[in-house]
């Protein structure tokens, strides 16, 4: 995506007219305009020369953003420039006006004195009106030049409206003032009464006011962008390099990958790096929102940004520069505040014909009230009216600034939201699908269980077990390993090692021929006892897998091993459910093992056995039923990311699974999945409170200006009001935005479910309602491998919906959306390589 800049804009319908100009370019694949940042954002082949003509056609300036070489440079770009101009402006143009204030209504309603030179001299009190009125405008040419500009290029914006309507008054009373010349040249007795017919005062009011509102409303958007200005801001300008045994200070941009940097006590690290020497704590707060300091030690990771607290470490550089964590943040929240929700287009869609319309109605209402009968100036009044209060700035701002503001905060706390959509449709899902391994789990099986045979220590079974898998490169024959190498237990050299696939493994430890592996292999050369075959069901129970050991012909023991659960997922599952959201676990493991750790973690409904190309297929079945978030952090979650309404991944996962995810959570917690959905939906009815206010202003304020209420109630609005009531429209959707920065995103005190009967609704109908289930045996699974093979051959059936074969008790579970023979099953079976 290319960004630009994009100046000139005022309100909605300049950013709506900047979309259709650049929409229109050959290439442009897509476009998103910011008015709260004044950029754009282009997707699409299309020449960046073509893009800027086009939108300099429309009327307005754009240049093509360049590559800032430091996120100090890029805070430049959000610096609020805008407000000190403003701020003089309204200074001179508040001076200006509270003479002109003074001179008109104060001298001829009150009667306050003027220099004698006015007594008896009402044209030249008019004249003096007319001068200061001119200031004030010339002070704030830039609506009428943008008004203009945007008319003749026909796309008329809230410019055009303010400058039409203060431009009229203007006018009309410059014409009075040639009036009251032509009255005096023809004796006319009294010219005073003629001084009323001015309005002056109200052209250089609607413009002061105007600009009050627009004050108001830059130092609001200026703090919607805080977050991110401080995110910028947190980039250690300097760092300490170790170079030939020297300390040199370098600028941090210049750190290069491979570089060796120290970090001493209360130091900023310059760039992602891992520790190679020293123990520390690094507070983490400013990526990950954790005030708990991490601790530190060899090979731990370290973020650039955060500070180092306590000890003295040595890192190693592993990313620089636009690659650090840090920068990567920064360009998702840019990224997403340029995006556009698609809550925005209903305000896109008003905004593309507001001006119009307004300009239609403010005609209309000057013509009706002159054809009814009332003076020209008293019609001129009504049509000025609806001029100026009607505020396309409202629709605008709505949804941008609470974008903005909340993916601002999520930032600030560890969770990135790529786009703008990505945050609202956070809150819509009503299913949570989540991988086990590395999301519930901790994806790190870990030994949980020594059961030594009768006549053996456990020492010794850890000994010669861990000495044999340590030339495997199987997971749980590392998982032995480490837990030997913790105990401290010296393991001896295994010779002669030899794997038997999806079974187990043989080796020669200390003279003696070692076995390990699963039950059906052990079986062959040993004889296991009853009471280990039983303690093996109940591991298998719970969730943990038996790993079998024997040594020439006699069994030592088992050693259990699991993928053990987060300690947070259980309260996180918990959160999850409090919000409405329908829980399920998604995993390639066996139905025993997935089971139990669903039990554990507290889910709704477990899917096991599924192949990581058949997630996706599951996430297809579950969007039947309503909006899937699917949360992984593997390779093989990336389609299931992709495919679902919203993909979350782990910050601890894979590059592949978190750039294909639309949600990315720094801290890995699976808590911060309950968070994000918190925050989403919060910031969506931030959305709607501000779309509501926009438009309601609208429908009542336009109405009442163009003096619809004057009949029945005798309400009637000048023009001065209608400004004063405009600008603070603006201001008053921002703020309201603001508030968002207040909502504690981590406190589920206040869960509720998005729809009170939605949850209830979704889980109680499982996936194994819309068919028949059944359950066949197997015979001659001995490992994964076998699953798999089986679970293809009866998926391919066209009755079988689901297969979950369990080689362990050799069941296979099938879900059918048909009828089916057993001939069939059974024939599948055979050209498998096994027996039903």
């Amino acid at each position: 995506m290319d960004h630009y800049n994009v100046t000139g804009m005022s309100c909605a319908a300049c950013s709506a007219a900047v979309e259709k100009a650049v929409k229109g370019v050959p290439g442009v694949t897509e476009c998103a305009v910011s008015l709260l940042t004044n950029s754009m954002g282009v997707e699409g082949s299309a020449d960046p020369v073509a893009v800027v003509a086009a939108v300099q056609k429309a009327g307005y300036g754009a240049s093509l953003r360049g590559d800032a070489k430091t996120d100090t440079a890029k805070a430049d770009l959000l610096k609020d420039t805008e407000t000190p101009k403003l701020i003089r402006r309204l200074t001179v143009s508040a001076g200006l006006l509270l003479l002109l204030m003074y001179v008109s209504m104060g001298h001829v309603m009150w009667g306050w004195p003027l220099p004698r030179f006015f007594e008896g001299n009402p044209l030249a009190v008019g004249l003096t009106q007319l001068l200061l009125s001119a200031a004030v405008l010339l002070v704030n040419k830039k609506f009428f030049v943008s008004g203009a500009g945007s008319l003749l290029h026909g796309a008329p914006n809230m410019d055009t409206l303010v400058a039409m309507g203060s431009g009229v008054s203007f006018l009309w009373s410059v014409y009075v003032l040639f009036r009251m010349t032509r009255a005096a040249a023809d004796g006319a007795p009294d010219l005073h009464a003629m001084l009323h017919g001015l309005y002056f005062e109200s052209a250089a009011m609607i413009l002061t006011l105007i600009t009050v509102g627009k004050l108001l409303e830059a130092r609001a958007k200026g703090k919607t962008t805080d977050a991110l200005k401080n995110l910028m801001a947190l980039s250690p300008q300097t760092a300490t390099l170790l170079k030939n045994g020297e300390e040199i200070t370098v600028p941090a941009s210049e750190v290069r990958v491979g570089d060796l940097f120290i970090l001493r006590p209360g130091e900023s690290v310059p760039a992602d790096g891992v520790v190679t020497e020293g123990e520390s704590a690094v507070n983490e707060a400013a990526l990950t929102g954790e005030s708990v300091p991490a601790e530190k030690s060899p090979g731990s990771r370290v973020s650039a940004a955060t500070v180092n607290q306590s000890g003295f470490l040595t890192c190693r550089a592993t990313r620089v520069g636009e690659d650090t964590t840090l920068s990567q943040i920064i360009r998702t929240v840019s990224d997403a505040a340029a995006s556009k929700a698609p809550i925005a287009k209903i305000a896109d869609r008003v905004s593309g014909v507001f001006v119009p319309v307004v300009l239609g109605i403010a005609l209309l209402s000057f013509a009706v009230w002159l054809l009814s009968g009332r003076a020209f100036s008293y019609a001129l009044e009504r049509g000025i009216a609806v001029l100026v209060i009607s505020c396309p700035c409202a629709l605008g701002l709505a949804t941008p600034v609470a974008i903005t503001v909340g993916s601002g905060m999520g930032a600030k706390h560890g969770i990135l939201f790529k786009t703008a959509e990505s945050l609202e449709q956070a809150g819509k899902a009503d299913t949570v699908v989540l991988d086990k391994t590395g999301t519930v789990t901790k994806g790190e099986p870990a030994v949980t269980d020594l059961l030594p045979a009768d006549g053996v220590d456990a020492d010794t079974l850890l000994r010669f077990a861990a000495a044999a898998e340590k030339k495997s490169e199987h997971p749980l024959g590392a998982a032995v390993v480490k837990k030997a190498e913790a105990a401290g237990i010296p393991l001896p050299e295994a010779v002669d090692f030899r794997a038997a696939s999806g079974r187990g493994l043989f080796a020669v430890v200390e003279g003696k021929r070692i076995y390990a592996g699963n039950r059906t292999y052990l079986s062959q050369q040993a004889e296991i006892p009853a009471s280990a075959l039983q303690q093996a069901e109940t591991l298998s129970a719970a969730g943990k897998t038996p790993l079998f050991f024997a040594s020439d012909g006699r069994f030592l023991g088992l050693i259990a091993v699991a993928d053990v659960i987060r300690e947070d997922s259980a309260a996180a599952i918990r959160q999850l459910r409090a919000l409405g959201l329908r829980t399920m676990m998604l995993t390639g493991d066996n139905e025993r093992t997935a089971a139990a750790i669903g039990k554990e973690a507290g889910v709704d409904e477990v899917i096991a056995g599924v192949l990581p190309d058949g997630k996706a297929d599951v996430i297809k079945k579950l969007q039947k039923q309503g909006k899937v978030m699917m949360v992984g952090d593997g390779v093989n979650d990336a389609p299931a990311l992709t495919l679902a309404e919203i993909g979350v991944a782990v910050g601890a996962g894979t590059d592949v699974a978190i750039d294909a995810a639309d949600v990315v959570l720094v801290n890995s917690s699976l808590s911060d999945v309950a968070a994000a959905v918190r925050l989403s939906r919060r910031t969506i009815r931030n959305i709607r409170e501000n779309l509501f206010w926009a438009f309601f202003y609208n429908v009542i304020g336009i109405p009442l200006a163009a003096g619809l209420w004057i009949p029945v109630f005798g309400w009637e609005l000048p023009p001065m009001f209608g400004a004063a009531a405009m600008s603070l429209s603006s201001f008053c959707v921002v703020t309201n935005a603001l508030r968002l920065n207040l909502f504690d995103l981590r406190d589920p005190g206040h869960d509720r479910p998005l729809r009170a009967d939605k949850r209830k609704k979704a889980a109680g109908r499982r996936l194994s309602d819309d068919a028949r289930t059944m359950t066949i045996r197997v015979e001659g699974m001995m490992c994964p491998h076998c699953e798999a093979r089986v679970r293809q051959a009866l998926e391919a059936l066209p009755e079988v919906e689901a297969a979950v074969p369990d080689f362990n008790t050799g069941n296979v579970a099938l879900t059918l959306n048909a009828p089916v023979k057993n001939k069939r099953l059974r024939s599948a079976v055979k050209a498998a390589g096994y027996k039903m």
